[in-house]
């Protein structure tokens, strides 16, 4: 009989201080160590300038992290994007860990199934209190908010206007200038 080595968030770190991933793109999911998907020119431009126009628009209010890691008990994932607490000093000698961070976007070219299902489901399980979804193809976003019972009871999907974040109620974020690419 054969089982699947589950790995620690402390091994999966002693693994990338030693080198053993140092040339893996992947991440810890869940225990197991997954391979990350070849970032495209499109996936590239669409969350580069979405980190641009949240540092823009959260200036002073949260550090916003581009495909950095993330600590959870069992998981050190890459999300595109984390909004995180200030200031960025609190991440010298670790990653931002859920109660670190306001909320977290991945932007989904070929990895939208997996965004919707998997990731939704380690972040909430995590407690991570917002999580959108950037559909690249389909020019949308879903926001996934209100957790209960280890998943997010609340699942919207825009495509125009403003989303105010739940940790930043008076703060109005352009749909577009997330989800739209120039033709």
């Amino acid at each position: 009989m054969r089982t699947l080595t589950q790995w620690s968030v402390a091994d999966y770190q002693h693994m990338r201080r030693t080198g053993i991933l140092a040339h893996r793109r992947c991440e810890l999911i869940n225990g197991e160590i997954w391979d990350m998907v070849p970032e495209g020119e499109f996936h590239r431009f669409v969350n580069h300038r979405g980190v641009n126009y949240l540092r823009d628009t959260l200036q002073g209010e949260a550090e916003v992290f581009e495909a950095h890691p993330i600590t959870l008990v069992e998981s050190e994932p890459e999300p595109d994007i984390a909004v995180v607490r200030l200031p960025d000093t609190r991440y010298l000698q670790h990653h931002p860990y859920p109660e670190d961070i306001y909320w977290l976007v991945e932007v989904a070219d070929t990895t939208l199934a997996y965004d919707l299902d998997t990731k939704r489901k380690l972040y909430a399980g995590a407690g991570i209190l917002e999580y959108w979804v950037i559909d690249v193809a389909g020019k949308q976003m879903t926001v996934f908010r209100d957790i209960r019972n280890s998943d997010y009871s609340t699942q919207n999907i825009v495509s125009d206007g403003v989303i105010c974040p739940v940790a930043f109620p008076g703060i109005s974020i352009e749909i577009q200038s997330l989800v739209s690419i120039p033709e």
